[in-house]
């Protein structure tokens, strides 16, 4: 483990208040010691530097998957007060509710004979890869209105079950979107997109139920052993990139504004209560919702060709949960022993609430959440369910996915994608991409063992296993 970080207890590491000049607050950091060993100095240093941000309460966390990013790392989790506290674009990233959503489908492995013409079938109905258009024609009324509305949008416009939203964080929509700080860039590239997977580590990933762990909870999120099921993880592509990027303008001035002092530009803030910190929220709401259409509109796609290629009706694939990984948000926290409203910042980061939030469906008040934590091309994923711990912890938040180790530039220098796909496909596992590159950048042994990442938060208690679930097909962005 880095220098100056103390073991504070199983997995919880402490970042002390001098690490870095001017913090508020401690960092603490979940690690084991095999993760420890591939932990950047500057993925801490960012964990540091968010500390100082004004308003802070708690710790600046960083979870089992932390590694550098713009301004917070990802894998952070900072929660504000209202009074005092603030919001920053860094603190949720580019690729706002970038998230990930599991659907069930009733076939066991076994069922996909032609593995190789499902996966072709599924590529050819998603659009993948960068500027990626959709097939779903939007106008910009259309699109004012979706990103307002999010997923019910799309689910009255019959991309759904009715179902769906209430299995989305937050119903698949932010009540505090806005049109007024949104430009008109931003709006003319979120028009040709919404139903598409985008680039970088964005896929769609046909799954096998390998083990059940947690019997009542497994049963309670409809998973059984050697069930199929499909994977999509994505986000809010050029829309939210655009309000992240008109934004970051605009509070890079606030916090001179407001005479905040950054240890890094990229922490651009503004107080939560300010016109500038308000109009960004508000936007960056909008963009939230744009990316739970999207992973609707992909939903449907996929359920119309599993519909097509095996006869199974639409509804009997149900989606288990939706969960956003790049957000910021207000919830109810219990903060020196009274509840209180704070805007946590998740940046690749997972809301796990635990049993008895009012926030969750009546059907996972007693488990806690469904929380779904990707592995990488050829490793496993998991599902696991939501802890008290957390909220007691870590702001109700868990990692939210196997991290790099390696940057995409490294990843191509390294690795040809043919090598990958052919290695991957003795495995049995089909990959298909826009290109060799996409994944090149992409191979599993860019990232951490998400067995590892999985096992740690598992121990300390912030999200529990339910079940493992191993690729049989992906389809890269």
């Amino acid at each position: 483990m880095l220098h100056g970080i103390q073991h504070v207890g199983l997995h919880e590491w402490d970042v002390p208040v001098g690490y870095a000049p001017d913090m508020r607050v401690s960092g603490r950091l979940y690690l084991s010691e095999a993760l420890g060993r591939t932990l950047e100095e500057g993925a801490v240093r960012q964990c540091a530097n968010v500390a100082t941000l004004p308003g802070i309460i708690g710790h600046s966390y960083g979870m089992p998957d932390i590694h550098w990013g713009y301004g917070f790392p990802i894998g952070g989790v900072a929660a504000f007060s209202r009074d005092g506290g603030v919001i920053s674009p860094g603190g949720v990233g580019f690729d706002i509710n970038c998230g990930v959503r599991l659907i069930t489908i009733p076939l066991e492995a076994r069922d996909l004979r032609d593995l190789e013409s499902i996966i072709a079938r599924l590529y050819d109905g998603v659009p993948t890869g960068v500027g990626s258009k959709s097939s779903f024609s939007l106008s910009r009324s259309g699109l004012l209105d979706l990103v307002l509305e999010g997923s019910p949008y799309a689910i009255k416009e019959g991309f759904g079950l009715p179902e769906d939203a209430s299995h989305c964080e937050e119903g698949g929509c932010m009540k505090e979107a806005s049109l007024e700080s949104l430009s008109d860039k931003a709006i003319q590239r979120g028009i040709p997109q919404c139903g598409t997977l985008g680039s970088g580590n964005h896929f769609l990933e046909l799954q096998v139920v390998s083990e059940i762990r947690d019997r009542e909870a497994a049963d309670t999120f409809g998973i059984t052993e050697g069930m199929v099921c499909c994977m999509i993880h994505c986000g809010s592509r050029g829309f939210g990139h655009q309000v992240c990027t008109d934004h970051i303008k605009t509070l890079d001035k606030a916090s001179k504004k407001y005479g905040i002092k950054l240890p890094d530009r990229q922490l651009a803030c503004a107080p939560l209560t300010s016109p500038e910190g308000e109009g960004y929220f508000s936007a960056m709401a909008a963009a939230a919702n744009y990316a739970w259409a999207n992973r609707q509109i992909i939903t449907h796609q996929v359920r119309t060709i599993f519909e097509s290629a095996f006869g199974i009706a639409y509804r009997e694939m149900p989606l288990v949960y939706d969960v956003a990984h790049n957000i910021a948000k207000w919830e109810m926290h219990e903060v020196d022993g009274e509840n209180s409203e704070v805007c946590v910042h998740r940046k690749g980061a997972t809301r796990a609430f635990g049993p008895g939030r009012h926030e969750l469906p009546g059907r996972y008040q007693k488990t806690g959440q469904p929380v779904i934590i990707p592995g990488s091309m050829g490793t496993a994923s998991y599902l696991l369910r939501g802890t008290d711990t957390a909220m007691q912890k870590t702001f109700g938040s868990t990692c939210h996915g196997a991290g790099r180790v390696s940057s995409r530039k490294a990843a191509k220098k390294a690795v040809r994608g043919a090598d990958i796909s052919m290695e991957l496909r003795k495995q049995g596992i089909i990959v298909k991409a826009p290109s060799g590159n996409a994944i090149a950048e992409e191979a599993p042994q860019m990232y951490k063992s998400s067995d590892e990442v999985v096992r740690v938060v598992d121990e300390a208690g912030l999200s529990t296993i339910v079940s493992r679930l191993m690729p049989l097909g992906v389809i890269k962005g």
